[in-house]
C-alpha cells in the first residue's frame, strides 16, 4: 500500500509540519514490506493558482496528481487560518481533484485558537462528497504544544486507526 503524508503550510516554523513528521515517524515504524511511504512539503511544490485552465498543465500539478493518484491512504497536515483549512490546501485539491477519488484521508490540524475545531469539517465534506473519499473518523487538532504526551498520543492514535483502516479496506 502507497502511504502519503503531506504537509500544506508554507510557514517555516509550522506546526501542522511538525505533526506531519510525527505521524510520518509513528508510520515507519508500522509499515509492512508492501507498503511504501512518501513525505510531501508544500513548500517544496509552488503552484498555480487554480484558474480552470492553463494551471492544470504546471509540472507541479502534474506531479502531485500522480503522487496523490497512487496513495491508498492520505494523512493531510494544514494549518488552520480563518477558522477554515488553508488556501494552500484548497489550492492543491482544485488542482488535482479527482486524483483524490476513492482515497482513505485523516486530517492533522494546527490552529491559533480552540474555537476553530470544526474547520476540518469543510474538508472532510469536500473530499466526502466531490471525491468520495472515506476520512478516518479521528483527526488531530491542537492549538498548543504538539510535544505534549496527549497530543503525541492522539498523533499516535490517528497514524495506527489511519493504516488499520487502509489495510481492512484494501482486503
Amino acid at each position: 500500500m502507497k502511504i502519503l503524508v503531506l504537509s500544506t503550510s508554507l510557514n517555516p516554523e509550522s506546526k501542522s509540519r511538525e505533526m506531519a513528521g510525527s505521524v510520518k515517524a509513528y508510520l515507519e515504524s508500522s509499515l509492512s514490506k508492501d507498503d511504501s511511504l512518501q513525505f510531501v512539503d508544500m513548500r517544496h511544490f509552488p503552484l498555480p493558482l487554480c484558474d480552470g485552465g492553463a494551471a492544470y498543465g504546471d509540472a507541479n500539478v502534474k506531479q502531485l496528481g500522480a503522487v496523490i493518484a497512487e496513495s491508498s491512504l492520505i494523512l493531510v497536515a494544514f494549518p488552520v487560518y480563518n477558522y477554515s483549512f488553508s488556501a494552500v490546501l484548497k489550492n492543491l485539491i482544485e488542482l488535482t481533484g479527482k486524483a483524490w477519488e476513492n482515497k482513505i484521508v485523516g486530517m492533522l490540524c494546527a490552529a491559533g485558537g480552540k474555537s476553530s475545531y470544526m474547520s476540518a469539517m469543510g474538508l472532510a465534506n469536500s473530499l466526502m462528497l466531490d471525491f468520495r473519499t472515506m476520512i478516518v473518523p479521528r483527526f488531530v487538532y491542537t492549538d498548543g504544544d504538539i510535544t505534549e504526551p496527549k497530543i503525541q498520543g492522539r498523533l499516535r492514535e490517528l497514524a495506527q486507526e489511519s493504516l488499520r483502516m487502509a489495510r481492512a479496506l484494501q482486503q
